[in-house]
């Protein structure tokens, strides 16, 4: 899968919902009812990260939840755009882009969603063929006055921002011509997915969901 249908899908993905929850999960055991609470609030699409031992089990569990789109975040080589792939996920996630995570998701056709903040890095991908990125960590490389700087010179670029996204500020991102979605951990923090407070995570996902419009 060449980079700009690549491109293609996560565009699609992230203009779905205007939040993408980046989950951190430690527990597999709860993946599921994590998924089924975020998709009956209105944000189907998901990002579990890779930096636990129960990550790709978790998207094991949540890429069966009817309705979702799982995908694997902080990819960063080659042989965990396979194992992501494998474990049922739909999309990466990566900080950056370099030439090899970009080749095997070429040939793992996974769509990558790989991160830039500098014109020079989102030239480069550009180059590669991707017109939709993530844009990390936003809140610490300009927040959303970078981004509107960058529609002016690349107007074609769109962009997930996260990093620093909170309910408070997500709405000055979304505001954005260039800016797609947000991702963050604020809809389904850590403590709450351990307290399996479903309802409270519905009820956050709920109101991230109408954000947008």
């Amino acid at each position: 899968m060449i980079p700009q249908t690549q491109s293609e899908r996560t565009r699609a993905l992230c203009a779905i919902a205007p939040v993408i929850p980046v989950l951190v999960i430690d527990d597999a055991s709860r993946a599921e009812a994590l998924a089924q609470a975020l998709i009956a609030g209105g944000l189907p699409v998901l990002e579990v990260t890779l930096r636990t031992e129960a990550a790709l089990d978790a998207i094991r569990q949540m890429s069966r939840v009817t309705g979702g789109h799982v995908g694997a975040g902080t990819v960063l080589t080659r042989d965990q755009v396979y194992r992501a792939k494998d474990a049922g996920a739909s999309f990466a996630v990566a900080p950056g882009a370099t030439e090899t995570l970009i080749r095997a998701c070429e040939d793992a056709s996974l769509p990558l969603l790989p991160g830039a903040v500098t014109a020079s890095e989102v030239m480069l991908a550009h180059e590669y063929g991707f017109d939709m990125l993530k844009f990390f960590p936003a809140g610490t490389s300009g927040g959303a006055p970078a981004l509107k700087a960058l529609a002016g010179p690349l107007p074609h670029i769109g962009f997930c921002p996260t990093g620093g996204i909170t309910a408070a500020n997500a709405t000055d991102y979304l505001a954005l011509k260039n800016v797609v979605c947000v991702g963050s951990s604020w809809v389904a923090p850590a403590d709450s997915i351990a307290a399996g407070d479903w309802s409270g995570i519905e009820a956050r996902a709920r109101s991230a969901a109408h954000l947008r419009g």
